[in-house]
């Protein structure tokens, strides 16, 4: 089954072209121009350096987040666009889950933590666990704690009091915030994501997981800088208008 696998989560990002298990190419982004300066580009240069066409591929694989808001929409319109001119199906994967998928090679069993940066000093993060199935199997990560974002204080300090600190972290926010980490946890860089998603899209496409391009729903766990600044600008707005009207309204 080939593949094609676009990661659009981060600045620099990453595209492959995966064979069954086999990464024939994978390409990093280059992080000082946006995706949608690079999109299609680097999926035609990839193909190119595989001998494939877009005709060739079997299915197509996203990053669905959580990442840049622009990133991701722009990476998954590309990715909806290419599937549906193709007639091919599509299999989103989170972000998260294939970092955890990316540490687990070497962990025989355990916890993954996956920490990546969301910026203003928060991160995304998720908690799984390393089952003894076997490597790529569907069932080998167990996630225990959902996505969510918050402060890496905060984070740990809640997988200690539930008894799951990990026995590893990865991401550009484990790298980012080490020196909050204890030092009995071990801290992995984030690796190129594509050809993991690339890989973990032949699994879950065999599993039947595939979806139509139009069904793909990127994983947004904090609502835009941009909406969140709209809505301040209405309650102040309504604030001060109400507060003209006598100031009954100040606390």
């Amino acid at each position: 089954m080939r593949v094609l696998a676009l990661d659009t989560t981060t600045r620099t990002g990453s595209v492959a072209i995966v064979n069954d298990g086999d990464v024939l190419v994978e390409r990093l982004g280059d992080p000082e121009r946006s995706h949608a300066e690079r999109l299609p580009t680097d999926i035609l240069i990839a193909l190119d350096a595989s001998g494939l066409a877009l005709s060739d591929i079997d299915i197509f694989a996203i990053a669905a987040g959580p990442g840049s808001f622009t990133g991701l929409r722009i990476g998954i319109a590309t990715i909806q666009g290419l599937a549906f001119v193709n007639s091919k199906q599509v299999v989103p994967v989170s972000a998260l889950t294939a970092l955890a998928e990316a540490a687990s090679n070497d962990l025989v069993a355990g916890l993954i933590g996956v920490w990546m940066d969301a910026h203003r000093r928060d991160l995304f993060c998720a908690l799984f666990q390393v089952t003894d199935s076997l490597t790529s199997a569907a069932d080998r990560l167990i996630e225990l704690d959902p996505p969510m974002v918050g402060e890496p204080g905060v984070i740990l300090t809640g997988w200690e009091a539930a008894g799951h600190m990990p026995d590893v972290l990865i991401g550009d926010a484990a790298v980012l915030f080490a020196t909050v980490v204890p030092a009995n946890i071990r801290v992995i860089a984030a690796p190129p994501l594509a050809g993991i998603i690339g890989k973990m899209a032949v699994v879950r496409a065999r599993a039947g997981e595939a979806v139509d391009p139009a069904a793909i729903q990127p994983l947004y766990i904090r609502r835009p800088d941009v909406e969140i600044a709209r809505e301040t600008a209405r309650e102040t707005l309504h604030h001060g208008g109400r507060g003209g009207h006598g100031g009954s309204d100040r606390s």
